[in-house]
């Protein structure tokens, strides 16, 4: 039943909008277009920002600077009883969704999915954002140039919730 009323939805919203549009004599296809350039702007302002953040993910990645510095990190990790092998997966969540993803997909693989690495790594994975990225997309679409304050509250809150993670994990599971 719910699957017959979805397919309906996107046809329903449309024609609603068809007919608004109608009612208020407004030309959509003008509309469309203005709001097409107006992205592809957006898009050209972001786009150097994206590349910029692609190839310093892979450039981490790659070199194996990521295992370097989580083998720096591991001795306040232990303390804080965070397991060391999402270490990696934690430093590169805040830069790149695509890549802490790939190293979170490996980790699962290694450790599996009820192992209690695996569980902290999701816990960490659904908790956590790209801090680095949203700040400089959201605000590069703005053309904000001083972040202020933003990039050190994202970052506690992906340090918070990578030391909650792990708490929550030993305490419920």
């Amino acid at each position: 039943m719910l699957s017959d009323i979805a397919q309906w939805v996107l046809p329903l919203v449309l024609s609603i909008i068809f007919c608004f549009s109608l009612c208020k004599k407004i030309k959509i296809f003008d509309c469309f277009v203005r709001g097409a350039v107006k992205g592809l702007k957006t898009l050209y302002g972001i786009f150097p920002t994206v590349v910029a953040l692609v190839i310093a993910v892979t450039m981490l990645r790659e070199s194996g600077a990521t295992e370097l510095i989580a083998s720096l990190f591991s001795p306040v990790a232990s303390a804080l009883g965070i397991p060391e092998e999402i270490i990696p997966v934690a430093m590169l969540t805040p830069v790149s969704g695509g890549g802490s993803m790939s190293l979170f997909r490996d980790t699962l693989e290694v450790y599996g999915p009820d192992s209690f690495i695996g569980q902290v790594a999701s816990v960490l994975m659904g908790s956590t954002d790209t801090t680095f990225y949203a700040v400089s997309i959201y605000f590069g679409a703005v053309s904000i140039k001083k972040t202020r304050h933003t990039l050190v509250a994202g970052l506690a809150a992906d340090f918070t919730s990578l030391v909650l993670s792990s708490f929550f994990v030993k305490l419920f599971l």
